[in-house]
């Protein structure tokens, strides 16, 4: 089966926000693209304290040393589109205030027409914790719990009341309501990130890690559903992460995902054969400017296509 095709939207550095990302939008909306995602990364330590992922060595690159921020970057790409869903891949829900996240994604779907994918992960930056001061980064978990439950009480029917450790609502109208029930879908491999996703959340979010691996996820994933008893099915949307060069990357050491449309392409195709309902195709690494931006996401989109992705 052909997954969708969804783009990331220009937040780096080399970008102007308030120019570039409804110029994409309209764009990649033009193309064919199903849908259009924004990041989430608050800050870039100087000197770094903590390496890449929390892996000490590993350094930050330079594209998150200037990164829009998320929910701003859909409002301006909803204001300039008609038809595709707009999603978070991810935001880091625990630096957000929970009844103020609910409020601001049901006012975003509201106003697109029900168009909002809220995808959510806990994050792994201690500075970005530190920054946020919502709860130490050893409750993360505990907070993203909260946000999934805030969420879904602030997006039900009136009177909202709930009665949490971060968040306690009174009987209260609040509004508005989004058009319709946002999916929230949760990154997160390891196995209570897992269970959560199960238990409380519409879909799941992976990176694109080689298909082998990505695949065996899946199939973890979907046993521990059977186990759980949970017969909702689950909603999927692969991250991959492009490197992009004008020119076939040659070397031996290539990475995943790294090259031109047609080699992304080529490694796109694999992953498209595990059966995922949607893959994410962020290319802002290596296109220099928005036209680039647009002219990379046209041929990456021609080119997968005609591979059947």
């Amino acid at each position: 089966m052909t997954a969708a095709l969804g783009l990331g939207l220009p937040q780096n550095h080399q970008y102007d926000v308030g120019r570039d990302v409804p110029d994409v939008a309209r764009t990649a909306e033009q193309i064919g693209y199903r849908s259009l995602w924004a990041y989430e990364r608050a800050l870039f330590p100087e000197p770094t304290t903590q390496g890449l992922f929390g892996i000490p060595g590993l350094a930050w690159p330079d594209d998150y040393r200037s990164v829009a921020e998320p929910l701003i970057t859909l409002s301006l790409a909803a204001a300039a589109t008609e038809r595709v869903h707009l999603g978070t891949s991810v935001l880091v829900a625990p630096l957000h205030g929970p009844f103020q996240l609910a409020r601001t994604l049901a006012t975003l779907d509201a106003a697109s027409g029900g168009r909002v994918v809220a995808g959510f992960g806990s994050g792994w930056s201690l500075d970005e914790y530190a920054a946020a001061g919502v709860r130490p980064f050893e409750e993360r978990g505990k907070v993203l719990d909260e946000v999934i439950k805030v969420c879904r009480a602030v997006w039900g029917p009136d009177p909202v009341t709930y009665d949490g450790e971060i968040a306690r609502i009174a009987s209260a109208v609040v509004g508005p309501k989004p058009a319709r029930p946002i999916p929230i879908l949760l990154a997160g491999g390891n196995r209570q990130a897992q269970r959560r996703l199960i238990d409380h959340a519409d879909g799941w979010l992976p990176l694109a890690m080689g298909a082998e691996q990505t695949a065996a996820q899946w199939r973890e994933l979907q046993e521990l559903a059977a186990e759980r008893g949970r017969t909702k099915p689950i909603q999927t949307v692969l991250r991959a992460n492009a490197a992009y060069t004008p020119k076939p990357y040659d070397g031996n050491d290539r990475a995943l995902f790294q090259g031109n449309a047609e080699q992304i392409v080529e490694d796109l195709v694999p992953h498209a054969g595990i059966g995922f309902d949607e893959i994410l195709i962020d290319l802002q690494k290596g296109t220099r400017d928005a036209q680039e931006l647009k002219d990379v996401a046209a041929e990456v989109y021609e080119k997968a296509r005609a591979a059947g992705v």
